[in-house]
């Protein structure tokens, strides 16, 4: 995206006790120290305290940590960036004790942080990468002024307003593409098969960044909408979705959470609303210091009884698995795909002096059912952590209204199991050589070089025996050795891979997406699995209807 990080350089020879960016560094960090005493202290870790820091402890905590610096200051081998120490070293340090999730942003992060949150920026619109030096263009957004421009995927930035971009990163490049409504910003492009740069003068406008990213009709009758992320317009760009697709004369709608890390709670409530009959228990949070919340779907579904599949995987995580977790405690729809991540600790948010920002976990999720969302996260590094995820060795047992077994403390186990295919050898080497990225990652080098021989393209397209000749060759070309034999077991998977990077280069991200969904094993199990979810609904009705009667079923 048009985005950036912080980079601080300050005057690495000043003393602590100046004033500057050392002040303002202790100053935070002690405030933080408070924060954390008062919420409990440190609460993981190898020296975890039983009982809540005093006053006095944190006093003599800032003090050591105000000598360590000095020290450090004064006699480290090279110069010290003092803010860089405490911003992105002591600060984050102190709260990866706590746990994976606890977080502190800088002034541009937290302006990004808003922006990802609010669902809207000032720039061009489009999504950047590096690349060998370069930065290179993922995707512009669909309807964006850089899309309405002719902006491919895959095309280099050379220039932006004449300044060089070469050797730049992707952040010094996204901030230079931002700007103002309404301004005007030059952009000279490399483009495989085009001997001069191309020039383009894109307008600047405020970049919606949609929580829905993409639907249709994947089947006749059969809804799909894939849901990115969970900002504030999540809920309405749903809404909008849904009244397009016709939801009401759906016989089933699939909603797609793959890949989509979390966001706003409100959203997820909100999401959950649309499905669930009125009343009924969303999801609920209670932490040492917060009493227990519930959240209740205050509309109710308001009559709309289609049948609802959820997809999700491994990288399915905090709203998601809220939403998640709640269909199916619930019984209002099936779970198709792979275990979800298992983030379900709160982040509430405290804003800081020098318009930075904490975002500091005071709670953990809770399904309806009472499970607990969050995997464990004590005694692993970070890393495994984060990739290397283990399931519960004694996972706990709930049920859904109609006493299925549920299990929690490692994310949302499927209802229906359906593994994600893995690349064999030929097609891992592929992917690791660039000849084709995974959307939302880009274009990959195949699909720039031949387009690059400006064949013409229309919503006929077909990649037949000619197109995989030029594949052949760019193998070739590019020393990447290969056997016929790879290349005909691989055959479907590399004119569907093929298709996708070219319909999205030529007709944008919408017309990716639809070639990627022709190829997609879990959407096809979650096709499947509609009668199923439909008799589990109505199953499940009969039978709330039954005990709130007074009746035993």
């Amino acid at each position: 995206m048009e985005s950036s990080q912080s980079q601080f350089s300050k005057d690495a020879n000043r003393k602590p006790e100046a004033t500057g960016s050392s002040t303002r560094g202790i100053v935070l960090l002690a405030l933080m120290l408070v924060v954390s005493a008062l919420l409990g202290g440190f609460v993981y870790g190898p020296q975890a305290r039983a009982t809540a820091a005093s006053s006095d402890d944190v006093q003599d905590s800032v003090k050591s940590f105000t000598r360590v610096l000095s020290v450090v200051e004064r006699n480290y081998a090279d110069p010290v960036d003092t803010d860089k120490a405490i911003y992105d070293g002591a600060i984050p340090g102190m709260l990866h004790v706590l746990d994976p999730h606890s977080n502190f942003f800088d002034p541009k992060q937290y302006a990004l942080f808003r922006e990802e949150q609010e669902g809207r920026y000032y720039g061009v619109g489009m999504v950047v990468a590096q690349r060998d030096n370069n930065t290179v263009v993922q995707a512009p957004f669909v309807n964006s002024p850089a899309y309405k421009a002719g902006i491919r995927p895959g095309d280099t930035i050379l220039k932006v307003d004449g300044k060089t971009c070469t050797g730049l990163t992707t952040t010094q490049v996204a901030e230079m593409l931002k700007g103002a409504k309404g301004t005007s910003v030059q952009i000279s492009l490399g483009r495989e098969g085009w001997d001069k740069p191309i020039e383009v003068t894109v307008v600047r406008d405020e970049i919606p960044r949609p929580g829905v990213e993409f639907f249709t009709m994947v089947r006749p009758g059969i809804g799909y909408v894939r849901v990115s992320t969970f900002n504030e317009t999540t809920d309405s760009d749903l809404t909008d979705a849904l009244k397009q697709l016709g939801v009401s004369n759906l016989d089933g709608l699939i909603i797609d959470l793959r890949n989509n890390g979390g966001g706003l709670l409100n959203q997820a409530v909100g999401m959950a609303d649309m499905f669930l009959d009125k009343n009924e228990i969303v999801v609920s949070h209670r932490g040492r210091a917060s009493t227990e919340r519930p959240y209740y779907a205050i509309h109710g579904n308001q009559g709309v009884e289609v049948p609802l599949i959820v997809l999700v995987n491994g990288q399915s995580a905090s709203a998601s698995e809220i939403v998640s977790g709640a269909i199916q405690d619930h019984d209002r729809g099936l779970i198709v795909g792979e275990t979800s991540f298992g983030k379900g600790l709160v982040q509430t948010q405290f804003p800081l002096s020098e318009n930075t920002a904490l975002l500091l976990t005071t709670a953990r999720y809770y399904t309806p059912s009472g499970r607990l969302i969050q995997r464990n996260y004590k005694n692993e590094t970070l890393y495994d952590y984060h990739y290397n995820p283990k399931p519960p060795q004694a996972p706990e047992v709930k049920l859904t209204d109609t006493g299925r077994q549920v299990f929690g403390q490692g994310g949302i186990t499927p209802d229906v199991a359906a593994p994600a295919l893995k690349p064999d050898d030929f097609e891992d080497l592929l992917e690791r050589r660039s000849v084709f990225y995974p959307l939302p990652q880009g274009v990959g080098d195949f699909a720039r070089f031949y387009l690059g021989e400006k064949p013409t393209i229309t919503h006929d397209f077909v990649v037949d025996d000619s197109v995989i000749a030029q594949f052949r060759k760019y193998l070739t070309d590019q020393h990447i050795q290969f056997t016929d034999q790879q290349i005909q077991q691989n055959i479907a998977w590399l004119k569907w891979e093929t298709k996708r990077e070219v319909f999205t280069t030529v007709f944008g991200l919408n017309d990716g997406y639809r070639v990627e969904l022709d190829n997609d094993p879990q959407l096809e199990k979650a096709v499947s699995s509609i009668p199923q979810a439909k008799a589990l609904y109505a199953n499940a009705r009969k039978i709330v209807a039954e005990r709130e009667s007074g009746r035993n079923p």
